[in-house]
């Protein structure tokens, strides 16, 4: 039975469920939120949802981790969300604790499960996952480098006339502003990115990209991303529960690839069944890996202030 629990029934959390419903990927999905009646009733309302789009999944709305018990994949999309004139950096303290709290209760029903981390600051509650945890290295991921590289696609998009699936984007680095677009890895129509366009809207691009949540967060007022981050994340659910060797952009930890060590830090990496099954180290350019350990770098000194 492929069953995902996803941990935060808000925006996110419930989005991604209906989406994964929509998909038909799993039979069981789980909402768990510490509202009482609130994933009950939008487990209910989606639910009901399901036979308009022939899908056979059912859910279950919760705040008893018991309910979770046996889950395939577990994401953890709780925590304060940002708002308006906050970075992510400042979610970091209690977003820590919120993410040690829950990963407690997930690996005590479901000791075998795959997790992914959806909570910013990313790369940091990530790690504090996995060492929470104490699961394998490949089991704890953080959903980062699908967004922003889908965000990286969309603004080429605007730009030009062409099929989506024709124009590949990659970012590499920390979900924030220490982000690296990978601009000798991105092409429109098999074509290298500035034949199409000229370098310097590939940089109002690629800055662009790098503020694209907070560009959400100022047009909400009160809320932040999440259309987007749960379409990135039922990518990588999707690449485990179908076992589809997919190379997806996401937080990993690192011990020693790209020179990298002892952090999560989002690289390109094969998803399938087992979770992260191998880090693709592709080739940069000396800025671009200059960026990386720059990002890398901003990553160890938020864990110091932990």
């Amino acid at each position: 039975m492929k069953k995902v629990t996803i941990i935060g029934a808000g925006n996110v959390g419930a989005t991604l469920g209906f989406i994964l419903g929509l998909q038909n990927v799993c039979d069981v999905i789980v909402l768990l939120d510490i509202e009482d009646g609130v994933p009950k009733g939008k487990a209910l309302d989606m639910m009901h949802a399901m036979p308009l789009f022939n899908s056979k999944s059912k859910f279950i709305g919760t705040k008893d981790y018991e309910d979770t018990e046996d889950s395939e994949v577990v994401v953890i999309t709780a925590g304060i969300p940002r708002k308006p004139g906050m970075s992510r950096d400042d979610l970091l303290t209690t977003n820590v604790r919120i993410i040690e709290e829950i990963t407690d209760k997930i690996v005590e029903y479901s000791p075998d499960t795959k997790i992914i981390v959806v909570t910013n600051p990313l790369d940091v509650t990530t790690y504090a996952a996995y060492k929470k945890s104490g699961l394998e290295k490949n089991k704890v991921m953080g959903m980062a480098g699908v967004l922003d590289s889908a965000r990286f696609r969309a603004h080429i998009l605007e730009k030009i006339d062409a099929e989506p699936e024709k124009v590949k984007a990659l970012v590499l680095g920390t979900h924030g502003d220490t982000m690296v677009p990978i601009i000798g890895q991105s092409s429109i129509n098999d074509k290298e990115l500035n034949e199409t366009i000229p370098m310097d809207k590939i940089n109002a691009i690629s800055e662009r990209v790098k503020q694209s949540g907070a560009e959400v967060v100022s047009l909400m007022k009160d809320g932040s991303a999440y259309y987007a981050p749960a379409s990135a994340t039922a990518e990588m659910v999707r690449a485990i529960l179908n076992d589809e060797k997919k190379i997806l952009p996401c937080s990993c930890l690192l011990e020693g690839e790209y020179e990298i060590d002892g952090i999560f830090l989002g690289v390109p990496a094969v998803i399938g069944k087992e979770g992260v099954e191998r880090i693709e180290e592709i080739e940069l350019t000396t800025e671009e890996n200059k960026l990386l350990m720059k990002s890398a770098q901003h990553v160890k000194e938020q864990l110091e202030k932990l």
